[in-house]
C-alpha cells in the first residue's frame, strides 16, 4: 500500500512540478555555467538531499554546503530544502537571500497556514506535496511520511535536467 501511494505521490511531482524543475535547473545552472557554485541548505531530514549532492556516488559537480551565506556572490544560486515551506529556520535564509539578491530554488511541502511561507519569497518553488502521512493507521492518524524521499526524486529530477543543459552549452 506504501509503494502504491508513494508512487502516485511521485507521479503527481512530477505531473504538476515537470515546468518548475526544468525552470529550477536552468536557474541552477547559470552557476554551474558560470563562475559561481549551487549551494545547498537542507533543514532536518532535508539534509538527505544536500548529503546526495556532495556525498552521493554521483555528486552534483560545483554544489557545496551552504554553512555561511555572507560568502555568497551573485554569481552563486541557492537550495533550500525543508519539511513545509513555513519552517521559520528556512524562511530566515530565504529573507536574506532575497535581500542579498542571491537567486534560489526552494523544495518544500506546501501547507495552508497563514502567513510567509517559502512560495513567497524564492525564484522558483517546488512543492513535495507531502503535508501528511501517506496511510492511515487503525486509529485514524496518517502515518509514513515520505518528505525527504519527495524531495531526493526532486533532486534527481532538477539534476538530471541541469546536466543536459550544461552539456549543451559545453
Amino acid at each position: 500500500m506504501f509503494t502504491t501511494q508513494l508512487t502516485g505521490l511521485f507521479n503527481r511531482i512530477q505531473a504538476n512540478e515537470e515546468y518548475t524543475i526544468e525552470d529550477s535547473a536552468r536557474l541552477l545552472a547559470q552557476a554551474a555555467i558560470g563562475e559561481g557554485h549551487i549551494y545547498i541548505k537542507g533543514y532536518n531530514e532535508m539534509e538527505a538531499i544536500m548529503l546526495e549532492a556532495l556525498e552521493g556516488k554521483e555528486p552534483l559537480s560545483n554544489a557545496r554546503k551552504l554553512d555561511d551565506f555572507t560568502i555568497l556572490t551573485e554569481a552563486d544560486r541557492v537550495l533550500i530544502v525543508s519539511r513545509y515551506a513555513t519552517d521559520s529556520e528556512a524562511l530566515e535564509l530565504a529573507t536574506e537571500l532575497n535581500q542579498r539578491g542571491i537567486p534560489f530554488v526552494a523544495v518544500s511541502g506546501v501547507t495552508k497556514e497563514d502567513g510567509e511561507n517559502l512560495v513567497d519569497f524564492a525564484d522558483f518553488h517546488i512543492d513535495t506535496k507531502v503535508i501528511k502521512g501517506l496511510l492511515p493507521n487503525e486509529i485514524g492518524e496518517r502515518v509514513g511520511f515520505p518528505s525527504s524521499m519527495a524531495a531526493l526524486y526532486i533532486y534527481f529530477a532538477i539534476k538530471f535536467t541541469l546536466e543536459e543543459i550544461v552539456e549543451e552549452v559545453e
